[in-house]
């Protein structure tokens, strides 16, 4: 992290959501993008930035193994905020990467699986922008403990702004019951954390809310926020 950057996230550490919203709004303009994946944290995002910056390009990661609830959510989110909604989809169909890698990689290889369908779609995508807010929050997991509110994100040569990066779980789903807001019908049961339906089951509630994720494989993150403990082996096409 930069001299500038440090002092940023210092000087924005204690700082509401709603105002790191505001000066990551006033700082980068038309080149800041939300990056979502319909989590609770992130529905709070795109509502409180309905009061800052409502043309903030909102971009998702379809993997194409999404569940149908979540396809449900972000429909319904797009038409109430009338959000610029961007799909990111990878480059390769299920069927296509099946058919070069191997039916049922996520089984096989998650780590590649998610750098595929994930990872290498979100890089691209980011190539315009210069930041880009995540709803990381120092709550979810022992990984995301030291979240900085304001960082550099060197994989895609730009900043990352964690706005969320304080609150708890309590309080964003106080926010969303406040505010009636919608969100992923799978947390009705025991799904605290949502990613792919190959990938994620349910969780007990004394379980770490991300537990849930890649449950057989030891495995938490899926590399866009933290690098996966392996590179990625040379053949995965880029």
């Amino acid at each position: 992290m930069t001299p500038q950057i440090q002092k940023q996230a210092e000087q924005l550490e204690n700082a509401a959501p709603f105002e790191i919203l505001s000066w990551a709004s006033e700082t980068y303009g038309d080149k800041l993008a939300i990056v979502t994946s319909f989590q609770v944290t992130g529905i709070v995002t795109l509502h409180m930035m309905q009061r800052i910056a409502p043309p903030t390009p909102v971009l998702t990661l379809d993997t194409g193994l999404l569940f149908p609830e979540t396809y449900d959510l972000m429909d319904k989110l797009e038409a109430r905020f009338n959000l610029d909604l961007r799909r990111i989809k990878p480059r390769q169909t299920p069927a296509q990467q099946a058919r070069d890698y191997g039916d049922r990689l996520w089984e096989r290889n998650p780590d590649r699986c998610c750098h595929i369908r994930k990872t290498i779609p979100l890089r691209d995508a980011l190539a315009g922008f210069d930041a880009w807010i995540t709803g990381l929050r120092r709550d979810q997991s022992p990984n995301r403990a030291a979240t900085p509110v304001v960082s550099r994100d060197a994989r895609n040569g730009s900043i990352k702004i964690a706005p969320f990066a304080n609150w708890t779980e309590d309080a964003i789903w106080r926010y969303i019951h406040n505010h009636d807001l919608p969100y992923n019908r799978l947390h009705n049961f025991g799904y605290p954390s949502i990613g792919c339906w190959t990938c994620t089951k349910a969780a007990r509630e004394d379980e770490d809310p991300r537990s849930g994720r890649w449950a057989q494989h030891g495995k938490t993150e899926c590399g866009i926020h933290f690098p996966l403990p392996e590179a990625v082996p040379s053949d995965v096409r880029v």
